[in-house]
């Protein structure tokens, strides 16, 4: 009588904490905190699309800065004064009023302008790049928040499963239809769910709050599932060129600041002239002459050859990282494509009959195992094996949603940037 007792109380605990651990929770009345909603606020208070924008702005006044010209010079120099003789004190003197006016040669103004132009658009894909940057991240960390939360389901099916599990062993101990040592062996199980599951609940937190850190605002809501469990339906892969992406964009944009900057280079070869118009004033008569003069640099040891050599060499080399950076896109877009497929299929696969024949074997198995028709290792074959092709389901699901936006981010298109009149 008092084991009997005792196994009633067992299973009441033990229910009790199942039902405590698989009850769902209510269903919100809010809308679902979609990945839209994640990516809106994170644009609205992310400090790096802050430091893109400063960039930009900063290379448009680099462009300002690059299309003035020298500013002319006011000079004053005074002459025989402070000397002996004649010369003692001021009556003497000669002082000359000028001014000089530098005049760029060789295209040094428009070069400097192109310069600027080309690094002002490099700065503005540099901020698309930003922005695509952080859409994948957002991306990601939503992935991985929604996957979480999915392993916390799971985790808490393996711990439904267990407390059933040790409530069945402990009734068919008692009765005397099985040994203890299944009792022991689900009384393991179970402490070792329930440690998993806990432990799943704890990644899940972190991860939603890793996600509103990163979009710099508190997470209203559930997380959206149904978008988590979607996956589209994919065919053969269509290539997808590389040409017109934003990455090679940026590298094209590199070749034409290159250029830009041979072009700098090779005006600089092009000596300024510097014009010179005054007046002198002598003071021992009184009377005033003009001057002017032309000041002409003589390249005897720097005459911008290596300048031009450096900026030629560089260019070269800008030339062939851009070819280099074609080819490595194209085979990453190609192995994303396949990744994609590939995870496609696995989720179909797993979420859809391998699912189905695992839950419906899961059941059988309790349901004989309760039944004293199946063994205990019979009934934690069939619950392991729901679980894991639970968990393959969810690995799937985060390797196709992360494939699909290394995709996304891979084939981000260029920004039309408007040229700016010179």
């Amino acid at each position: 009588m008092h084991r009997v007792i005792a196994a009633l109380l067992a299973v009441a605990s033990c229910a009790a904490i199942a039902h405590a651990q698989t009850s769902p929770s209510p269903p919100s009345s809010s809308p679902p905190f979609t990945l839209e909603r994640a990516l809106i606020a994170a644009g609205a208070s992310s400090p790096s699309l802050e430091v893109a924008d400063a960039g930009v702005r900063a290379a448009g006044a680099a462009r300002t800065v690059a299309g003035l010209r020298p500013n002319p010079q006011v000079q004053v120099q005074v002459e025989n004064v402070g000397g002996s003789g004649l010369y003692r004190g001021t009556q003497s003197a000669e002082t000359t009023t000028g001014l000089a006016l530098p005049i760029e040669l060789g295209g040094k103004r428009s070069a400097r302008i192109a310069v600027a132009d080309s690094r002002r658009d490099r700065a503005r894909i540099e901020a698309a790049i930003v922005e695509a940057d952080l859409r994948e991240r957002v991306t990601m960390a939503y992935v991985a928040a929604v996957s979480a939360e999915r392993r916390v389901a799971v985790a808490r099916q393996l711990a439904e499963f267990a407390n059933r599990g040790f409530s069945a062993a402990s009734t068919r101990v008692t009765a005397g239809g099985a040994s203890p040592i299944e009792q022991q062996r689900a009384d393991v199980e179970r402490v070792n769910a329930n440690v998993a599951f806990d432990r799943a609940v704890r990644e899940a937190v972190v991860a939603k709050e890793n996600l509103a850190r990163l979009i710099g605002e508190p997470i209203a809501g559930e997380l959206d599932v149904a978008w988590f469990d979607r996956v589209g339906t994919y065919g053969p892969a269509v290539p997808v060129s590389a040409q017109g992406t934003l990455i090679i964009a940026a590298a094209e944009a590199d070749v034409t600041t290159a250029d830009a900057l041979v072009r700098l280079a090779r005006s600089q070869r092009v000596p300024d002239v510097t014009l010179n118009a005054g007046a002198r004033r002598l003071s021992a008569s009184g009377d005033t002459a003009a001057i002017f003069g032309l000041s002409i640099p003589f390249p005897l040891f720097n005459n911008g050859r290596a300048a031009v050599s450096q900026a030629e060499s560089e260019r070269l080399q800008v030339d062939a990282r851009r070819r280099v950076t074609l080819l490595e896109t194209e085979q990453t877009i190609a192995s994303v494509q396949a990744e994609l497929a590939n995870a496609a299929a696995s989720a179909r696969a797993a979420g859809g009959p391998a699912l189905s024949a695992a839950t419906e074997a899961a059941r059988i198995a309790r349901i004989g195992y309760a039944q004293g028709r199946f063994s205990q290792l019979d009934l934690l074959v069939a619950e392991r094996t729901l679980a894991d092709t639970n968990g393959a389901f969810v690995d799937a699901l985060v390797a196709y949603h992360d494939a699909e936006a290394r995709l996304a981010r891979l084939t981000v298109p260029a920004p039309v940037i408007a040229e700016t009149p010179q």
